[in-house]
C-alpha cells in the first residue's frame, strides 16, 4: 500500500524559513494533483497550497507570497518551501496526492515557529 513520506518540518524562530518534501513509498501512477494540507489543535484540516500536473498552482490566501510550491514530476515528489514562517503557521502538514483511482496522504510533519 502506498504511503506518502514527509520531511524537513521543525522548529523556527518567526522569519525563519523550512522547506518540506514529500514522496510515495513506492511507485505511483497517473499523479495529477500535490497538494499541502496543515492543521491545528481545534480547527479543520486546510488547503495551504496545491500544484496540478500542468504547473497550476494555487495557495490560501495567508501564505501568499511566502510559500512557494513545486514538484519533479519523475519521482512523483511534492516541495513546500516556507519563508517568512510566523507562529501562525505552526501546524501538522499533511502531503496529499490525487490520481484517477486513489487519493494519498502522509503522515504529517510538525512546524512549529516561535516568537
Amino acid at each position: 500500500q502506498v504511503q506518502l513520506v514527509e520531511s524537513g518540518g521543525g522548529w523556527v524562530q518567526a522569519g525563519g524559513s523550512l522547506r518540506l518534501s514529500c514522496a510515495p513509498s513506492r511507485s505511483t501512477f497517473s499523479i495529477y494533483d500535490m497538494g499541502w494540507y496543515r492543521q491545528v489543535e481545534g480547527k479543520q484540516r486546510e488547503l495551504v497550497a496545491r500544484i496540478r500536473i500542468d504547473g497550476y498552482t494555487n495557495y490560501t490566501e495567508s501564505v501568499k507570497g511566502r510559500f512557494t510550491i513545486s514538484r519533479n514530476k519523475a519521482r512523483d515528489t511534492v516541495y513546500l518551501q516556507m519563508n517568512s514562517l510566523q507562529p501562525e503557521d505552526t501546524a501538522v502538514y499533511y502531503c496529499n496526492m490525487k490520481s484517477r483511482v486513489r487519493e494519498y496522504w502522509g503522515q504529517g510533519t510538525q512546524v512549529t515557529v516561535s516568537s
